[in-house]
């Protein structure tokens, strides 16, 4: 048996990346996926990946999955996935808000309709799909919401600085700060509804088409990356533990698993620095 069998489940950002990998092992555990992003095709978009490179994937290994191509950062996309959803699989069980658009710019450079752009990503899609979800997960009493985050979401603290640092995460951080404390509200409110609202971060980079596009990363086989499947196993087991041991959690990729007993040893954000102020509470 597996851990979500029939279980409807929505992955945004399904065409690669972390998201990716969450599709296919939710798939592998008998979930039903509804993989959403705005790539469809291979050549769609200028990084590898594609939903139907996604979806022929999971389905090639006996795993239920369909396409949805979509713009989350409008409301009625987002309603227009859910209800494709439920034309195509039912009621959603669990929803995984993974997708994001990160545009490295600073501040005093930062163009206003990419700065809108990247919240209604970010930020705000989470919330629609939450509330449009939970329509779905409040009557049943029982569904899970896991939203990804970064270590984007650590500041830097208080100044003075060295003058020195990269800029142009100042945006990104924040819209990932605004989801741990968004989850964390969203999981006190829903609680007596039995749905669990957690948040994950990796504790490492993980090497993908985008953070190698934007040099956090030398290449795909970087072996300063975290493994693409240690954020795939944490969002399963932030989806399929019991409410009360994990609603509310603000968390890291290595150290949940490690906490857990999935992996013996771990390293990065929860083993050699601390998190975020959210992760601590």
């Amino acid at each position: 048996m597996g851990k979500l069998d029939g279980k409807v489940v929505v992955v945004t950002g399904a065409s690669r990346g972390i998201g990716k990998d969450i599709a296919e092992l939710f798939a592998a555990e008998g979930g039903k996926v509804v993989c959403a992003a705005r790539t469809l095709k291979e050549g769609d978009h200028p990084l590898e990946g594609s939903l139907e490179h996604t979806v022929n994937g999971i389905r090639e290994k006996g795993g239920e999955a369909t396409a949805v191509a979509v713009n989350i950062s409008e409301y009625d996309e987002c309603a227009r996935l859910i209800e494709e959803t439920h034309n195509t699989y039912g009621p959603v069980d669990v929803l995984v808000n993974n997708a994001a658009l990160t545009y490295f710019v600073p501040v005093a450079d930062f163009p206003v309709n990419r700065w809108l752009r990247s919240f209604a990503v970010n930020f705000h899609a989470p919330f629609y799909l939450s509330q449009l979800a939970l329509k779905d997960m409040i009557p049943r009493k029982s569904g899970s919401i896991v939203n990804i985050s970064s270590g984007a979401a650590i500041g830097p603290g208080r100044g003075p600085y060295s003058g020195d640092a990269p800029r142009g995460g100042t945006l990104y951080g924040a819209e990932k700060a605004a989801l741990e404390r968004f989850t964390q509200g969203l999981a006190e409110e829903v609680y007596k509804d039995g749905v669990n609202v957690t948040c994950v971060s990796p504790s490492q980079v993980v090497a993908t088409p985008g953070t190698v596009f934007h040099k956090l990363v030398d290449g795909i086989d970087d072996p300063r990356g975290e493994p693409p499947e240690y954020m795939a196993k944490a969002a399963l087991l932030l989806a399929s533990e019991p409410l009360d041991k994990v609603t509310g959690r603000v968390t890291y990729s290595q150290e949940i698993l490690k906490e857990f007993g999935w992996i013996s040893e771990g390293k990065g954000i929860g083993f050699e620095r601390k998190g975020s102020g959210y992760s601590q509470v």
